[in-house]
């Protein structure tokens, strides 16, 4: 509902990111808001993403008012959900009555509100690099069916690569299956991925 403008001397940072979810650009108006696309991207219970989506109107007793949620998400349950995305300490009361109104509206309409701050870092940061290699392209099926069979044991993320193959061309099929989530680590949000990070097959995924 809203068009991404760019001229010079903003302070914002808007963009467009390549969603793996949608197979399309989704918009974003700052690092904060591109942060979060990317993010719920990774989330395999996201299976659509729409940025600005449409323009809520009220009037707050003194004057009309309108507020552009940032995302709108439909998840593989069926279920939806209005996002929009600020930085705690950068909250307004005028922002703050935008947020409420826009929660009432949306559970009217039998919708879940969320209204995301800043990630955790270390997740951002393990994700943001999965992300690189979040393409299809990056997916080799012989290389994957390896690394499923040799993951299918915990093991070391470096050590499984050699193990499978030339690292320099498992590697990014092992960092696509972890995007994906058929293979899985422990805990993203503890440490960052490196050569020693325990890899898994993901329960339920066959070897």
């Amino acid at each position: 509902m809203r068009t991404f403008r760019w001229s010079r001397g903003e302070r914002h940072f808007p963009g467009w990111y390549w969603s793996a979810t949608t197979g399309r650009h989704v918009g974003f108006e700052s690092w904060l808001e591109r942060d979060r696309l990317l993010l719920m991207d990774f989330d395999p219970d996201v299976v659509g993403i729409g940025s600005q989506p449409f323009w809520l109107h009220w009037h707050d007793g003194g004057r009309e008012r309108r507020h552009a949620p940032d995302y709108f998400v439909r998840r593989a349950d069926g279920s939806a959900v209005v996002v929009d995305v600020r930085a705690d300490e950068r909250i307004e009361p005028k922002d703050a009555e935008a947020f409420e109104v826009t929660r009432l509206v949306c559970a009217q309409a039998g919708w879940r509100f969320e209204r995301l701050g800043i990630p955790d870092a270390v997740l951002l940061a393990n994700v943001r690099w999965l992300s690189r290699y979040r393409h299809p392209r990056c997916l080799h099926d012989p290389a994957a069916a390896r690394l499923r069979e040799v993951f299918s044991i915990p093991g070391p993320l470096m050590v499984g690569a050699d193990a499978a193959g030339d690292r320099l061309s498992t590697l990014p099929v092992l960092f696509h299956l972890l995007w994906l989530q058929v293979l899985i680590t422990e805990d993203t949000t503890v440490e960052l991925l490196g050569p020693g990070t325990i890899v898994h097959l993901a329960r339920g995924v066959a070897r």
